[in-house]
């Protein structure tokens, strides 16, 4: 790979990653790059002393855990909580004030929690870098980044492919953030889910506006033989408490009239919407796309923290 003036692509960057609007096409592809260099050459010490703030107000395994393993395979240490119940927040004290003081702590922080803007407030409070680890309902933007890493790495490319996002695309802020990062890309996207779970008008309103193709599908099997990529979603049961949509359900039996080639991608975790049957078909590839979570987040910890010297990535 040839270097890459990381450096200076750093002053177009917001200097928080609240919604995959603060990355342009260059920010992600940049991105991209540096994840695949994260995990061919990993760097020694790159964010030795470093602290990343590691602030997860809602329930995570993979994103938590791989944003805490890519700052200590850089070199960093991690503060931080698993559950709100375990921070000031429970004697009533406000998110604006909690991120102001653990700014003082940290250099970087990530932030996990299950109010839509959440992220926004603690970007806007927080004096260090704030990194939006999903909230609410609304965008996860670290997660698209490692599902367009892992839709590159199983496929070879991004542009003119064939896309399913299967599920409650609703509720589903990791649908939502994809949805939006895929506009800039020459990609087809078919939509499966039950009427009460579509999209939301405003991520098919951007799709429209930058003229990327796409159709709503109610079945699997309307849309399978087509596609390069199929994307499954959970019911997001902690934000829809209404369980009467039942969502489409993918069957190892529904991948015979399949391509060879297509990759069965999940933000996991899974319920019943992905048979674990299909775990050791060679269409999975949602394994995989977890792990890469480690290298994207070791790409963006290092960018966010400008930790790369001048015309070269390390």
């Amino acid at each position: 790979m040839q270097t890459m003036e990381i450096a200076a692509i750093l002053p177009k960057m917001k200097r928080d990653l609240v919604s995959i609007f603060d990355l342009s096409k260059e920010d992600i592809e940049q991105i991209l790059a540096l994840s695949l260099r994260m995990r061919e050459q990993p760097p020694v010490d790159l964010c030795k002393g470093s602290i990343l703030a590691s602030c997860f107000f809602e329930p995570s395994t993979r994103t938590r855990l791989s944003f805490e393993a890519a700052m200590h395979r850089l070199g960093g240490a991690v503060i931080g909580f698993s559950e709100g119940a375990n921070t000031s927040a429970k004697k009533g004290e406000t998110l604006s004030d909690t991120m102001r003081v653990i700014g003082g702590y940290c250099d970087i922080a990530v932030i996990r929690h299950p109010q839509e803007g959440a992220a926004r407030l603690a970007a806007e409070s927080c004096a260090k870098p704030v990194i939006n680890a999903g909230d609410g309902a609304n965008q996860h933007p670290t997660q698209t980044l490692l599902d367009l890493f892992a839709i590159r790495e199983c496929q070879g490319k991004i542009d003119d492919l064939s896309i399913a996002i299967a599920g409650d695309l609703k509720h589903s802020r990791t649908v939502h953030s994809l949805v939006l990062a895929l506009t800039h890309y020459g990609v087809r996207l078919y939509f499966i889910s039950p009427e009460p779970l579509q999209l939301p008008a405003g991520c098919a309103g951007e799709l429209r506006k930058k003229g990327v193709k796409f159709s709503f599908h109610e079945t699997l099997e309307e849309v399978l033989p087509k596609v390069d990529i199929l994307y499954m979603t959970r019911v997001q049961k902690e934000r829809f408490h209404d369980p009467s949509s039942p969502i489409p359900h993918l069957k190892k039996n529904h991948l015979a009239k399949a391509k060879t080639t297509l990759r069965i991608l999940a933000p996991l975790p899974r319920q019943e919407e992905l048979d674990p049957a299909i775990d050791a078909s060679p269409h999975a590839y949602y394994f995989q796309q977890a792990q890469g979570g480690l290298y994207v987040r070791m790409a963006i910890l290092s960018l966010f923290l400008q930790k790369t010297k001048k015309g070269e990535i390390f």
